[in-house]
């Protein structure tokens, strides 16, 4: 549906809120270049979700931009309860209770949501509350209760939420509340859907049956947010579809000195697995009340950007800010210039790779013939977007546009990095008609121009999903006669 194609290779994910569900704001962030737009399955209804959901499609769809809705899932927010008062004001050195039977709390202890907790920590461990604002270290476990002394103190309020320094917490990846989001993802038709807080490959394959369960097709994300996560990585990533790098909740887990290596080392073992990457948490979090970002935020999303994620994420920047629009302006002028200075070492990736797919072969036999002749474009005639995913792990500083029938497939392909979409019937055509009609779509859409140099990769026999099988260097204009 795409026609009129930003000059940006790395896509942008906006978050849903109060700030931008009216339908003159979500149309000017699509406008803006949002790529996906995200719905936080920790806040609203779930009728709120899918009137969203409705909306964003009538939007894409009047505007030509193929949009995709991603659904993230809440997970298990291991949180205090109430506070009698709503808060309380922590003094270093002094002793606290987590109290499991607690029903309203004071100066001398609080309710726990998960009262689990009690089994899952012992004395000398580290929790840390409100995104590690508030740090108690563990001095006994009794019963239904966890005597704490606080190190780090300051004011506590109601239902925030713990993590503990290394992990070990046990809750499980899924909790009833997901398990029946998943199914209202289903029925708008998510995209993706982000889970939270996984552990293992274990809680991907769960996540996607329950998916497939009640109907649905949507590629699945692992929210990398969790100590364990990281060392069952390889296992997650052949369970997923993509990675996100959450470094909310991960930093409170690993140390935030850790979260920059870790994002760098996630974003490299995503690629090399042919896996999405998404980057998140307080990217532009000053544009929630500033109208220009910190200097510091934008080294950020340049970083990752230069880092090779797909897609930089804004959350509660364009959810409940006060400059939605311009914070997704802003991004995407930074992304831009950030890939200005990428490095192409294309010949350098292809080191020490095979590959065992036909489809998957011609796909990096593209991008070696398109980054060694130069040419003005790549276009992967796809139906499924394997070719298209597989060519954009791999920086080959030549533009990727993907030719497809399938509108879902034009969705998914707006979170993949330097692939831009356009729609084009595969059916009931002989290659060189259907060659003739690349290069005219190519054409129309403004990106190559008579006599330029172009790539293009198809399956025969036409039609066939999974069965690109070839590759042909073309000069654009020399099908299109067969046209008239």
């Amino acid at each position: 549906m795409t026609e009129n194609f930003l000059p940006r290779q790395t896509k942008i994910v906006a978050t849903l809120g109060p700030a931008s569900t009216d339908p003159a704001v979500l149309e000017k962030l699509i406008a803006a270049g949002v790529d996906v737009v995200r719905m936080n399955f920790s806040h609203g209804t779930a009728q709120e979700h899918t009137d969203r959901a409705k909306a964003v499609r009538e939007i894409a769809t009047r505007l030509r931009r193929d949009v995709a809705i991603m659904a993230d899932l809440q997970g298990p927010k291991i949180r205090i309860s109430q506070f009698v008062n709503g808060k309380v004001d922590l003094s270093n050195g002094q002793m606290f209770i987590l109290d499991a039977t607690c029903k309203e709390g004071n100066d001398e202890r609080v309710g726990l949501d998960y009262p689990e907790l009690v089994q899952d920590v012992k004395p000398n461990d580290v929790l840390l509350l409100d995104d590690g604002r508030i740090v108690m270290e563990v001095v006994k476990v009794h019963a239904k209760e966890i005597l704490c002394r606080v190190k780090v103190g300051g004011v506590l309020k109601s239902r925030k939420g713990i993590n503990k320094l290394g992990g070990g917490l046990s809750a499980p990846a899924l909790t009833g509340k997901d398990m029946e989001d998943i199914r209202t993802a289903v029925g708008f038709e998510a995209d993706y859907i982000a889970v939270s807080f996984p552990k293992s490959g274990a809680d991907m394959y769960m996540a996607r049956e329950l998916m497939r369960a009640a109907g649905g097709s949507s590629m699945m994300i692992a929210k990398i947010e969790r100590f364990e996560a990281l060392h069952a990585l390889d296992d997650i990533l052949k369970a997923c579809d993509g990675v996100m790098v959450a470094r909310g909740d991960l930093a409170v887990e690993i140390g935030d000195a850790a979260v920059p290596a870790v994002q760098k080392r996630l974003i490299r073992k995503a690629r090399e697995h042919n896996k999405l990457t998404i980057t998140a948490t307080q990217m532009m979090e000053s544009m929630i009340e500033s109208p220009v970002p910190t200097r510091a935020e934008v080294s950020d999303v340049a970083n990752a950007v230069l880092d090779g994620t797909d897609a930089v994420m804004l959350s509660a920047e364009t959810a409940a800010g006060k400059f939605p629009v311009e914070t997704v302006e802003a991004m995407s002028r930074i992304c831009i210039e950030a890939e200005k200075s990428a490095q192409v070492t294309l010949d350098a990736d292809f080191l020490n790779r095979t590959f065992t797919r036909v489809d998957q072969s011609i796909a990096m036999g593209a991008l070696f013939t398109a980054y060694h002749l130069k040419v003005k474009a790549i276009a992967a005639l796809t139906q499924s977007g394997s070719t298209a995913l597989w060519m954009s792990r791999l920086n080959s500083g030549v533009p990727i546009y993907a030719l497809t029938p399938e509108e879902k497939t034009r969705r998914r392909l707006s979170l993949y990095r330097d692939v831009r979409t356009l729609m084009l019937p595969l059916e009931d055509l002989d290659r060189d008609l259907l060659l003739a009609q690349a290069e005219k779509a190519l054409l129309d859409a403004g990106v190559v121009a008579l006599g330029d140099l172009i790539v293009i990769t198809v399956g025969e026999p036409i039609g066939k999903p999974g069965g690109t099988n070839t590759l042909k260097i073309v000069r654009v204009g020399e099908h299109i006669q067969n046209l008239n």
